[in-house]
């Protein structure tokens, strides 16, 4: 795939374009931080999905920043590889020092931010965007516009915001719901009306403080945005982003696209940023989690081990899962007897009615599942107490 840039030529023409920024705003996270290692091996991991660009930090910080984006843009991956800028000559020319071949130039659009964050004025925000947008594409790199804030800006000033940054030769306008209070009806008129009005390409940049991150970033794509700013796991400012692995299996699934990203490496990027962020990868996280194909409940798991599509929307495999029968207390007799014969016990229905009360007390005991070995036992129990009762 060709990269995202002028000099390069144009990405060719796909439906959509997903846009991680793991190693940017996931990284601000509060608390966490990658090591230049982390970044280079996660950067390989976005690559291996097949992300089309990757957002790989902010130049202008210097020291152990720079030095991994420059290691990032070395590696020679088929993905294009941003750089996070303020509206500013000084952090562009940072960024061209590392070798990046793409640029975010991000500032302000909300009243709220232009007065009490920039102390500043529309005029001048328009001013410092145009600047910058014309001293990046001189340097020949693509180029995002990000409006941050842009889900609480003035609809006119923001659509006079997009056309002065088309003009100044932007690629695309990042939306920001940058405090994450946009539903998903709200967000899909705002950018069906913006794409109506102006002919330039744009992001959905969605954060998940009420939980609906990926909801919106969809939303956004169905009214016209085709590039999806997203993180591994949702990782991100306050409550996160829209996570990559969420938008990718809805695009597969929900909308039945084609996708063009190896989903069988979702699983080994989710585990492996969460170890290197420090964050816990819930077992009940969508599409990633431990439990996303694991079936206790009786008639959900003798429905799933008849035909898997009763109770799971894709197959396990296609993220590097594996379908899980879970024994406890909510499990009934099919499951029982299916978990045995992969122990090489086989009992009709009669005995696993019996040896289920005896599995129900001791997981309500344990307030947990069963393991084999407990399972075995009980089933032992059960026999010897079948033998001596005779």
């Amino acid at each position: 795939m060709n990269k995202m840039i002028g000099r390069y030529g144009q990405l060719p023409e796909k439906p959509v374009y997903i846009v991680d920024t793991t190693l940017r705003d996931g990284e601000q996270t509060a608390g966490v931080v990658f090591s230049k290692k982390e970044k280079v091996y996660i950067a390989k991991l976005l690559d291996e999905i097949g992300v089309d660009q990757i957002e790989a930090g902010t130049p202008i910080m210097g020291g152990d920043e720079a030095e991994s984006i420059k290691a990032v843009a070395r590696l020679g991956l088929k993905a294009s590889i941003m750089a996070w800028n303020r509206a500013s000559i000084k952090d562009l020319q940072a960024s061209v020092d590392c070798g990046v071949d793409a640029a975010a130039i991000s500032i302000s659009t909300s009243d709220i931010h232009i007065k009490y964050k920039l102390g500043s004025t529309r005029e001048r925000v328009l001013e410092s965007m145009v600047k910058a947008a014309e001293y990046a594409k001189s340097q020949g790199l693509y180029i995002s516009v990000n409006a941050e804030d842009a889900s609480r800006s003035d609809e006119q000033f923001l659509l006079a915001f997009a056309r002065a940054a088309k003009q100044a030769g932007a690629d695309r306008l990042r939306y920001c719901d940058t405090v994450g209070i946009m539903d998903p009806l709200s967000i899909f008129e705002r950018i069906q009306r913006l794409r109506q009005a102006i002919d330039l390409e744009i992001e959905m940049h969605t954060h998940n403080d009420f939980g609906m991150a990926t909801a919106n970033a969809l939303a956004g794509l169905q009214a016209g945005a085709r590039y999806m700013g997203v993180t591994v796991n949702g990782l991100g400012e306050r409550a996160g982003n829209a996570a990559l692995e969420e938008v990718v299996m809805a695009l597969k699934h929900v909308y039945n696209n084609e996708v063009p990203y190896n989903t069988g490496k979702l699983k080994e990027a989710c585990e492996y940023v969460a170890r290197a962020s420090a964050r816990i990868l819930p077992a009940w996280k969508a599409v990633v989690g431990s439990n996303m194909f694991a079936h206790e409940s009786g008639i959900h798991a003798d429905g799933a081990l008849k035909n898997p599509r009763t109770y799971e929307a894709f197959d396990p495999e296609e993220v590097g899962l594996e379908r899980q029968i879970i024994i406890g207390k909510h499990s009934g007799s099919a499951s029982l007897i299916n978990k045995f014969k992969e122990l090489g016990v086989q009992f009709d229905e009669a005995v696993a009615g019996e040896l289920l009360t005896k599995v129900r007390a001791l997981a309500v005991d344990l307030k947990r599942p069963l393991i084999d070995k407990e399972l075995i036992h009980l089933y032992d129990e059960y026999t010897y107490e079948k033998v001596n009762a005779v």
